[in-house]
């Protein structure tokens, strides 16, 4: 599998395309936000390490406008630790974030990881899923209709809605869920899912303003409605 690092320190480039070389990886390194989205949109890699300041744009707007192109999977390098940093970057797609300084091995870890869990086996290629009827799911194309209208869903997104949509009616907590979709989750916080269930009630009621299909119960969880 082939990665792309996105960083304008040479060092830390170098040292990360070393330690995915060791770990059978091959990698590609760039400086620039533009540069990495051109590469990026040629399909090629399988993963792409981040840095959030870069020098001709933020990681955070790299990151932005890569989701509208690509479900790629995205970790974050930055030498911010907030909370608020991590949040705005798991908020935009990413799917983990590493603060500096930071092992290579720690990082390299995180990446096996990840690629693990990109095509997880328990809704593709499953067609045990038996949703309420306004519900309709492909697992083999990854994708979730509502009343008839396929729904334009990220890779988080998709995979929460079908872990509700395999127990209409259940109420799963927030820990439930982070096992469930974000598997080896590292440092990802339980507010995101919080997040991707805004979402997806927004792109919901796009298609029905009328339903709210998702029901939230105050210090519990989540669960669809199964009427």
């Amino acid at each position: 599998m082939r990665i792309l690092i996105v960083d304008d320190e040479s060092a830390i480039s170098d040292t990360l395309a070393y330690a995915l070389q060791a770990d059978g990886f091959a990698s590609d390194c760039c400086t620039l936000g533009a540069e990495a989205l051109a590469r990026l949109d040629a399909g090629d890699h399988d993963l792409v390490v981040l840095d959030v300041g870069l020098p001709d744009m933020s990681g955070f707007d790299v990151c932005r406008v890569l989701r509208r192109r690509s479900d790629v999977p995205v970790i974050f390098l930055t030498a911010r630790s907030d909370e608020v940093d991590r949040i705005v970057g798991l908020e935009l797609g990413a799917d983990d974030y590493v603060a500096k300084p930071f092992s290579p091995r720690e990082v390299v870890s995180r990446v096996r990881a990840i690629l693990r869990r990109t095509r997880p086996e328990w809704p593709a290629g499953s067609p045990a899923i038996t949703a309420p009827v306004r519900f309709t799911v492909d697992g083999d194309g990854m994708r979730i209709a509502y009343h008839g209208i396929w729904l334009d869903l990220t890779r988080y997104e998709y995979l929460l809605l079908a872990l509700l949509l395999t127990r209409p009616g259940r109420i799963l907590s927030r820990g439930q869920i982070m096992e469930n979709v974000w598997q080896d989750c590292g440092e990802s916080l339980e507010r995101t899912v919080d997040t991707h269930i805004k979402t997806l009630r927004n792109k919901l009621r796009a298609v029905r303003v009328d339903e709210e299909p998702i029901r939230t119960h105050r210090g519990l969880g989540y669960s669809i409605a199964v009427r």
